[in-house]
Order: C-alpha cells, then structure tokens, then sequence
C-alpha cells in the first residue's frame, strides 16, 4: 500500500502586511518615475497577482506587457534550464521598465530573462520582486531594485505563487511541507 502524502499549508505573510507593503512599494516606484511613463513587465505566471495589485496602486502613467519564462516545472527546485514560453508583445526599446517577478531564489532564471530584455536597450531597467531568498542565490549579477519581502529558504506559495499549479488563490503567502501519513 503506497503511503499518503498530506500537504500542510502554514500561512507565513498575511494579506494584511502584503497590502502595506505594495502601498510602500508603489509610493517608492512612483517617487523614482516621477515624470516619466513606465512599461510594467509581469512575469508570468506567478507574479500576475502581485502586478495586478501593485499597478492598481501606482498614480503614474503606465504600459503593461508580459512575459512567460519557465525553469521549475512541476517541482520545488529549479531545473537551471531557461525557456522563454511567451516573449513581450511590444518593444521595449527606450523605455522606462520595471519588470515584476514573484520571487528571486537562485537567480538563474530572473538573470537569463533580465540578458534577454536588456538586448531591447531599455532607457532604464528596474527589477520588482515581491518575495527575495538571498540565501539561495547563485547568481550574483542580479539584485532586485524594490523588494516585497526577504525571506528564508522554505518552499511558499499563495498569492500567485503556485504547487502544481494549485495555491496561487490564496490571498497571503504560506509555506508548505509534504507529510507522509
């Protein structure tokens, strides 16, 4: 008989301090493009949410895009291998963008799409991420411009961020662990 396996979800960031936090992420992206119309870039599809909510606060002029890059698959741990599924719809070329990412963990992934929109020669690059891992980092070129949260090495979802595609409609951030039962 095959053991069952239990996930167990603990919520680790409640939406409560999510909503502060984009106010305060907004209020400083705002203070930085003052003047200027920024291109919001989503990745997706983890950080749809965290960008929906975070352009709905912004009080400046704005273009939103998005772009698809895969390296995890169906499993916790990064493969290292980098595909873009879906590329930008419009050029970015001398523009102002922010890109949005969900969470920076070894930064294999952001790097290799950071290189591929950077070929457009933006005006200016930013990197928003709602949640940051230093502590998992192998790749040191990238480092996010406004972060949400730094947190620990714990495998999370909620609040876009997703296990085989499931827990991205939670309203907070949890963590969670396989059980075998």
């Amino acid at each position: 008989m095959r053991p069952i396996i239990k996930e167990v979800v603990t919520p680790m960031i409640t939406k409560e301090q999510i909503d502060k936090r984009l106010d305060e992420l907004a209020r400083a992206i705002e203070a930085d493009f003052t003047g200027e119309t920024l291109t919001v870039v989503c990745t997706l599809k983890g950080a749809v949410v965290f960008f929906v909510d975070l352009v709905k606060k912004l009080n400046i002029p704005l273009k939103m895009d998005f772009i698809e890059a895969a390296s995890y698959g169906d499993a916790q741990n990064s493969s290292g291998i980098v595909k873009i599924n879906k590329d930008l719809t419009n050029t970015i070329s001398g523009e102002h963008v922010l890109l949005v990412e969900d969470i920076i963990d070894t930064g294999a992934t952001l790097s290799q799409m950071v290189a591929h929109l950077r070929r457009q020669r933006p005006q200016s690059f930013k990197i928003c991420a709602l949640l940051d891992k230093p502590s998992r980092r192998i790749v040191h070129d990238i480092q996010p411009d406004y972060v949400g949260f730094e947190i620990e090495d714990k495998f999370v979802l909620g609040y876009g961020l997703d296990y085989l595609q499931r827990y991205r409609n939670l309203p907070y951030i949890a963590t969670m662990k396989l059980i075998e039962e």
